[in-house]
This record gives C-alpha cells, sequence and structure tokens, in this order.
C-alpha cells in the first residue's frame, strides 16, 4: 500500500505523521518544537521540519508529502530567494494600525468594511498578510525595498522541499491564500492593486492550486501537495461535512464550517476563506483559547486535569461568576489592545472551583458568539466537533453542550492539520474527484441541556467590559 506523509506546522511545534494511503491508518509520526514569540525566523521551522521527519523515520517510501500550517505569517524574500526579515506570525498585532488605516482608505464608515468584504470575502485584521506588509512598508522601508517575493509559511515550506531556488516555483493552495487579504476566494484571484496598496508596488506571490494539484516534488520523486492552511486541513483530517461545525481549541480558537458559496461578511467578525477541498470555509477566529485555561491554571497552581476536575465541582455558570477572556487582545471581537476581566466576585465565587469554572465557560462563550456568527452567514449547526489541544480537558468536554446548545463530538486526541495534509497527499497519490475516506475511530458524543444563562451572563459581562475607555 501507498504511505503518504503530512506536516503541520504550527504556531508552537512541527508534527510529521506517515499514514497509509488508502486507510489512513497511522504508521509512524514525529515533532519537533518551534521557538516562541510572534517572530520567528522561518530557518527555525525548516530545522523543526527536519528533526520531525528524522523522528518520523524519514520520507524515503512515501508517494506524496504535503504541508499544512498556521495561516497569515508574513515570509517575504528577496530577489536572490533570502528571507528578507524573520517572519512576523499571525499572533503578531503590531499592524492593528495599519489593518484600521487599509479599511477607512477604503471607504468611511461601512463603506470601508464593505469594499474589503467584497473584495476578499474577509475586513483585514492585525493577523491578515495585507496588514503586515503596509505595517513594513511603514516602520522597515529598507527591507520593504528588498521585497521580491511574499509567501506564507507552508508555501515557504513547501518551496524549500522541492529544492527549487526559483522564486517562480513559489506555490500555495486556496486556502491559505484566502487568508491573505490579497486573493479573493469568490473568484479565484489575486487582487493585485490590494497588494500593492499596502506594500506601495508590485511584487510576485505563489502561484495558486487547485486541491489535488501538485506544486513539484521532492529530489527524490515524491509528489509535493499543494498544502493548505491549518484550518482547512483540520476540516479535512476530521472529515467535517454539511451541518458540521468544527471548533478547535489551541493557541488561537477557531469556528468553521465546510460551505458551497463565499462568505463576504461587512462586520468582519466572518473571514471568508476557502477551504482544502474546493468549497469555501467561513471562519470565525479568537486570539485566546487553550492559554484561557493555562492561566487560569497557573493562576490557580494547579495542572490542566485539576483544573477540570475544579471546574466540574461548581455549578453551571459559577454562580455569576464571569471571566472575559481577552488576555492577548482579541481578535473577534476586534480589540487587540483589550485586557482580561473578571465580573461577578463575591465571598461565594471566590473559590478556585468558581474561577476555574469561569475560565472555561469563557473561553467556551468567546467561541459560541463565533458559532452565532456562522449561522448568521447561513450555516447549518447540527453538531460540534471539538478539536484541539483544549478539548482534552474533562470540562471543556462536558461543559461545552451547555454553552453551544448542540450535540458535541469528539474524536480522539490526534494531529488533525497533519492528518489533513497527509488526506490531501493521499487525494494526490491516489487521484480521484474526491479525498479518500477517512474516518477516525474511538469518537465521543457529549449531550447536555443547554443552560442560556451561561451566555446571557457572559454576555453582559462583555459589554460592560468593551464599554471601558481603556480597552482597545
Amino acid at each position: 500500500m501507498p504511505l503518504v506523509a503530512g506536516v503541520d506546522s504550527s504556531t508552537q511545534s512541527c508534527k510529521v505523521v506517515v499514514r497509509d494511503a488508502e486507510t489512513g491508518d497511522l504508521v509512524r509520526q514525529g515533532r519537533a518544537p518551534h521557538p516562541d514569540g510572534t517572530e520567528v525566523d522561518p530557518s527555525a521551522w525548516w530545522s523543526a521540519l527536519q528533526t520531525a521527519i528524522d523522528a518520523a523515520g524519514g520520507l524515503d517510501d512515501v508517494a506524496a508529502v504535503s504541508v499544512a500550517g498556521q495561516q497569515h505569517g508574513m515570509v517575504c524574500l528577496d530577489a536572490a530567494g533570502e528571507v528578507v526579515r524573520p517572519a512576523l506570525l499571525w499572533n503578531d498585532t503590531r499592524s492593528a494600525q495599519a489593518a484600521a488605516d487599509l479599511v477607512e482608505e477604503a471607504g468611511a464608515g461601512t463603506a470601508g468594511r464593505q469594499f474589503w468584504a467584497d473584495a476578499v470575502g474577509s475586513v483585514p485584521v492585525a493577523s491578515f498578510t495585507v496588514t503586515k506588509l503596509r505595517w513594513l512598508a511603514r516602520h522597515e522601508p529598507a527591507n520593504a525595498d528588498r521585497v521580491a517575493a511574499v509567501c506564507l509559511p507552508h508555501d515557504w515550506l513547501t518551496w524549500r522541499l522541492s529544492g527549487s531556488s526559483d522564486l517562480a516555483a513559489l506555490r500555495t493552495d486556496r486556502s491559505d491564500a484566502s487568508g491573505t487579504g490579497y486573493w479573493s476566494p469568490a473568484t479565484g484571484e489575486y487582487r493585485p492593486d490590494l497588494l500593492e496598496r499596502a506594500l506601495g508596488r508590485a511584487v510576485r506571490v505563489p502561484t495558486v492550486l487547485g486541491a489535488a494539484e501538485a506544486a513539484g516534488a521532492l529530489p527524490d520523486g515524491a509528489l509535493l501537495g499543494p498544502g493548505a492552511g491549518d484550518n482547512a486541513a483540520a476540516g479535512l483530517g476530521v472529515g467535517a461535512g454539511p451541518g458540521d461545525v468544527v471548533v478547535s481549541i489551541g493557541t488561537s480558537g477557531t469556528v468553521f464550517s465546510v460551505a458551497d458559496a463565499p462568505a463576504a461578511d461587512p462586520t468582519g467578525i466572518v473571514a471568508g476563506f476557502a477551504d482544502a477541498t474546493g468549497r469555501f470555509l467561513p471562519l470565525v477566529c479568537t486570539l485566546n483559547a487553550a492559554r484561557v485555561l493555562d492561566a487560569a491554571a497557573g493562576m490557580l497552581r494547579v495542572g490542566l486535569d485539576e483544573l477540570a476536575e475544579l471546574a466540574l465541582a461548581a455549578p453551571p455558570g459559577a454562580d455569576g461568576l464571569v471571566l472575559v477572556p481577552y488576555l492577548e487582545g482579541e481578535r473577534t471581537p476586534n480589540r487587540p489592545l483589550a485586557t482580561g476581566a473578571v465580573h461577578g466576585l463575591t465571598l461565594r465565587t471566590s473559590t478556585p472551583a468558581h474561577l476555574a469554572r469561569a475560565a472555561v465557560e469563557g473561553m467556551l462563550c468567546a467561541l459560541a458568539d463565533g458559532l452565532d456568527a456562522l449561522a448568521a452567514q447561513g450555516a447549518t449547526v447540527r453538531r460540534v466537533i471539538l478539536v484541539g489541544g483544549g478539548a482534552r480537558s474533562a470540562a471543556v468536554r462536558r461543559i461545552a453542550a451547555q454553552v453551544f446548545g448542540c450535540p458535541v463530538v469528539v474524536p480522539p486526541p490526534g494531529e488533525y492539520v497533519a492528518d489533513g495534509a497527509a488526506r490531501q497527499a493521499a487525494w494526490l497519490a491516489l487521484g480521484g474527484a474526491e479525498p479518500p475516506s477517512w474516518s477516525p475511530s474511538g469518537t465521543e458524543e457529549y449531550a447536555a441541556e443547554p443552560v442560556p444563562a451561561i451566555r446571557e451572563r457572559y454576555a453582559e459581562a462583555r459589554e460592560r467590559h468593551l464599554d471601558r475607555p481603556t480597552t482597545g
């Protein structure tokens, strides 16, 4: 049976899985850490990829490889193909003012947001590549002048794997291109005018490939898939279908569904991305997800398992204690300078269990706001598929159905971004009109009566908090 490899080059680490192309059975895997920070020299990703490949037993016997990666990161290359400066990652918020400027320049009031939604399906926020290019042009003009090409993390790794040094060989896919702010999912075309508006001039960008189109090959002949953004790959990895909404709780929190038509939300809450199959991926992203649990565990000086036990010991709604989880600013709502807050602190709620419960509920309520936004854009919500590191928490799994108001399905812990990349590689290796059917085993379903009061109290606290003049 042919083998395929999938790579997940995420914010925190690089994971490589090798799977049977037909059945999806895991054969071997490896991983390596990435450095901390919101800007990273791409060479660190390349070193981690080599380490993870070695840990996974190499790629000599695979028929195809595909790379999925963190979206939006700005990788600038000079005419010789050398990296101009460390890549600015999706969670680097220094370009928040650049995002606001780009929207305002497109039209006053709601007109600017409508312009961007119509042009590329999304309203720029600090995460998007287009805003980082504007920041570069304004703050590092000498570096901006050196830029001959701009690509994304997964594009750069795919290019390096091909062994090419020719900028014309840069390739990407629809899902990752849709997060740049200068490619339209609706038309399938770049908007070079928007890239020039950001950087001040035209530069090379990767060719956008179809879902199962080869991006080249490794020097030994294994095919290279087009790759994908991490969320699109996760959707492919869990086999999300109509009526499924994927909620991923990792460094960031994402809520997305597979759709047959592109989204264009002028409020900016829903990003109108593309998926990894030729369809579309309306998505809501929060900056604060699993790190909220980490922060609460740190404050209480407990591990994550004990945090879950504490949270489940408190009643739904935590007796009115609410945590607004904007610990690192926030993307949804777009408040890059916001901070977190605790509301409803009384003698009764001043217990570790209440704070643990409030942390879990606050994180889930922020994601549930995203669920509402998708539904407002026409998404059908039949069930939630819960993935990511945060889904390993027993409290998150059990409380999620109370907050989301629908059944919650939790696949077994896995590397679903890397699995989605591997499934794409299998699609390329095997051919066919659709990717091979892989079904994760050991899925658990959680159902509970919705508790609307949780979200009602959270909404009240959130609005009071955002009304403060000190927030961003």
